[in-house]
Order: C-alpha cells, then sequence, then structure tokens
C-alpha cells in the first residue's frame, strides 16, 4: 500500500504533472526515427511551426516543421476528396497523402536533420475532383519566415 501512496502523491505533485506531460507530449521519434511516421501520434505538432503563405494560396496549403523532430510535413486545409498533398525535402524523401472525405489533410513527415534544408509543399487537385485550383506548391528552408 505504501509504494501505492507514493506513486499516487509522485504523479498529483507538480513534479508527477512534468513527468506525465514530458512522457505524453515529448516527441517520441527525433530526427531519422520520425522519417514517415505521423506527427500527431509522434507528438511533433506540439513545437511546430507553420509556413502558410496568406495571399494566393487557394488550397490553404502549409509547411509544418518540428525542430524537435528534424521533420516537415504538409498540411492541406481546403481542398476535396481525390486531392492530393505531398511533402518533399531535397536530397530527402517524398511523402503524399490524399483526402478521402472533407477537405483537409497532412502528409507523414520528411527527415530533414538538424541543419539546412529545402522542403516544398504541393496541393495537387484530384481527376475530376471538385477543387477549383491548379496544382500550387510553396518552399520553404529552415531560415523561412515559420509562425
Amino acid at each position: 500500500m505504501a509504494v501505492v501512496s507514493a506513486v499516487v502523491a509522485a504523479v498529483v505533485t507538480p513534479l508527477g504533472d512534468h513527468i506525465v506531460n514530458a512522457f505524453l507530449h515529448d516527441p517520441t521519434c527525433p530526427g531519422e526515427a520520425c522519417d514517415g511516421k505521423s506527427p500527431q501520434s509522434q507528438g511533433c505538432y506540439e513545437d511546430a511551426r507553420t509556413f502558410k503563405p496568406a495571399v494566393a494560396n487557394p488550397a490553404v496549403l502549409q509547411l509544418r516543421y518540428s525542430k524537435e523532430c528534424q521533420a516537415v510535413w504538409a498540411r492541406i486545409e481546403r481542398g476535396s476528396p481525390g486531392d492530393l498533398v505531398t511533402a518533399e525535402v531535397t536530397g530527402g524523401a517524398r511523402r503524399t497523402a490524399e483526402i478521402e472525405y472533407g477537405d483537409d489533410q497532412f502528409t507523414s513527415m520528411v527527415r530533414v536533420g538538424d541543419g539546412e534544408f529545402h522542403a516544398t509543399a504541393c496541393a495537387i487537385p484530384g481527376a475530376g475532383g471538385e477543387s477549383t485550383y491548379e496544382r500550387y506548391c510553396i518552399h520553404a528552408t529552415e531560415a523561412t519566415a515559420w509562425r
């Protein structure tokens, strides 16, 4: 019983809260281990910063970057079923995701390492789909004004 009481006390204290939050929210896959994985399930969205042009962005396309996870991914907010969203890093991998329902989707992560990178995200309307935009791409580097 004493052990159970000690565990409960540790969890309900501020230190216990920090330990639980660190376990629940810190990324589980920094660097190469993040490549191809979901940013949500790996906790990489916690520190993610976004590059999303406010003008002439018909699909509301964005690139997300997690410095802690050393990865980027792309997200489309105003697409249609059948539309594709891609994320690619020069010299690295390319990830693609399709909107199956609704109007948004994000790719799995592409590793960028700890340093300079050049990433591209594209929104590609599906053949015969409802989207009215044409293929649209944005580019970013580690020096981009991420928000």
